[in-house]
């Protein structure tokens, strides 16, 4: 198991005074921390940066928690989702859950709480598979949506316009990605992560006919 100051946490909130404390509160328990006030901006970096866990704000004027965290179920599904806000209710908090949050916990943090729950995230979330990590192109997740919809290699083909070895390609590529060599493991793994119902996200140039390419996915605006 990784040393603590190798796990990498990624804190969003769009008040600058939370980011702070939350850095200080995490650095002195010996975490990496990266802050952002924009879910822009650390979506953008999600995309570049090892993340180990991602703890968001609810409540953001750009997007709200729940927006955020079905963008980084595309981006990064491994990468688990820890919500807190100031305006907690049962609603809201199984909403969150459903969404894919790992929890859902209430504003104000206290400290030795915060940490222990953080601690528990991680050590749920270990894993040493050496490409988990990196971010599903367009065409995986695209890919990925059909595998669990329960469609074949040549349906999919059909589907996206696609030769059956491109499938496999893809399909190979994501599987590699999450650490499963089969599609039952695929499928338990998926789960896990809270995307059995993952929808397939429309980005504005994808009314046009998708190349072979493999760009990642980008994060919305």
């Amino acid at each position: 198991m990784a040393k603590t100051a190798e796990k990498h946490i990624f804190f969003l909130d769009d008040e600058p005074t939370v980011c702070e404390v939350v850095r200080e509160t995490l650095e002195e328990s010996d975490f990496n921390v990266s802050c952002f006030g924009s879910p822009i901006e650390c979506l953008a970096r999600l995309r570049s940066q090892k993340c180990d866990l991602l703890i968001t704000d609810l409540k953001m004027p750009e997007k709200d928690g729940i927006e955020l965290l079905a963008d980084v179920k595309h981006l990064a599904p491994w990468v688990p989702v820890l919500m807190i806000t100031g305006y907690g209710d049962i609603p809201t908090a199984v909403k969150a859950m459903k969404a894919g949050a790992v929890d859902f916990i209430e504003k104000p943090l206290d400290k030795k709480n915060f940490v222990r729950k953080i601690r528990s995230i991680l050590k749920k979330n270990v894993s040493t598979h050496p490409d988990l990590g990196d971010s599903l192109t367009r065409n995986e997740t695209k890919v990925l949506q059909l595998i669990i919809d329960g469609k074949s290699n040549k349906e999919i083909g059909n589907v996206l316009h696609r030769s059956a070895r491109t499938v496999e390609v893809h399909r190979a590529q994501l599987m590699h990605k999450l650490g499963v060599d089969n599609v039952v493991d695929l499928v338990k793994r998926v789960a896990s992560m809270g995307l059995a119902d993952m929808e397939e996200k429309q980005e504005p140039d994808e009314e046009k006919p998708d190349s072979e390419s493999d760009e990642q996915v980008p994060p919305s605006a």
